[in-house]
């Protein structure tokens, strides 16, 4: 899909039908000496053999030339719990304790949070926020005067006057209907330098309610993380090794 409004972006889009016969999705696994060991989503697609995959968590530590990561937020991987809520060292974009979105044992999709546990999670992963919560575009906010609850705590860099989330950049984000029945996949490319293409994680948000009836979302990694793979073939210009990657089969071939 290409837009010239704000600005000349694509947006790569997928919709499943949680119900179909034969959908089934997988987090990466845990491994290696930190949580899990990084891989292209192309590289996990293939691996798994795929239909889709599309990048998932944070990670730290990064930059690093160590294949081992540490993922930011609840992860699960087919029944295995590998890494809990946690309040991030980075937190100038990552929210204490963000919710994820859980795939159950029977393939039925939800928002999960800490106070739920971790005994049901089968398939989970979590980004850096909520950016659609309930039908409502819920960016979060820096902690200051005006803003004492904010989720977020500024630096020189980033604050409420210049939002991490209000940047045009390369963005990947998941969101689900308010029935669960589909899931949405988005990723944005950035075609330029620093920040004069991509997009700003409210219109990734509104594209994701207004077009494709999204009730609830996630924001993934993004910027060089953002990766979508599409029946062996990368289609966004990313290529970046990461932490965890989503794969969804049209029908598993074990």
């Amino acid at each position: 899909r290409q837009e010239t409004v704000p600005r000349a972006v694509t947006l790569h889009v997928v919709t499943v039908n949680l119900g179909d016969p034969g959908i089934q999705v997988k987090l990466s696994p845990p491994g290696g000496t930190r949580e899990t060991v990084r891989e292209t989503t192309l590289a996990f697609l293939n691996r798994e053999r795929a239909q889709i995959a599309i990048n998932a968590h944070f990670f730290l530590p990064y930059p690093s030339t160590d294949p081992n990561a540490d993922v930011i937020g609840l992860a699960a991987s087919e029944g295995k719990v590998y890494s809990g809520c946690e309040e991030p060292s980075q937190s100038y974009a990552i929210v204490a304790n963000a919710p994820a979105i859980n795939f159950d044992r029977a393939n039925h999709a939800s928002i999960v949070r800490c106070e739920d546990g971790t005994s049901l999670l089968w398939n989970t992963l979590a980004g850096s926020a909520q950016i659609i919560t309930n039908g409502v575009v819920t960016i979060p906010r820096y902690r200051d005067a005006e803003n004492p609850s904010g989720q977020l705590t500024p630096n020189a860099d980033y604050s409420n006057d210049r939002s991490w989330y209000a940047l045009p950049r390369a963005r990947s984000a998941i969101g689900l209907t308010r029935d669960r029945r589909v899931l949405v996949l988005i990723a944005v490319e950035a075609g330029g330098n620093g920040e004069t293409s991509g997009m700003t994680m409210a219109e990734v948000a509104d594209v994701l309610h207004r077009d494709y009836g999204v009730y609830n979302a996630i924001n993934l990694d993004g910027g060089g993380s953002t990766s979508l793979a599409i029946d062996g073939r990368m289609v966004t210009s990313g290529n970046r090794e990461v932490a965890t990657s989503l794969a969804i089969f049209a029908a598993r071939d074990r």
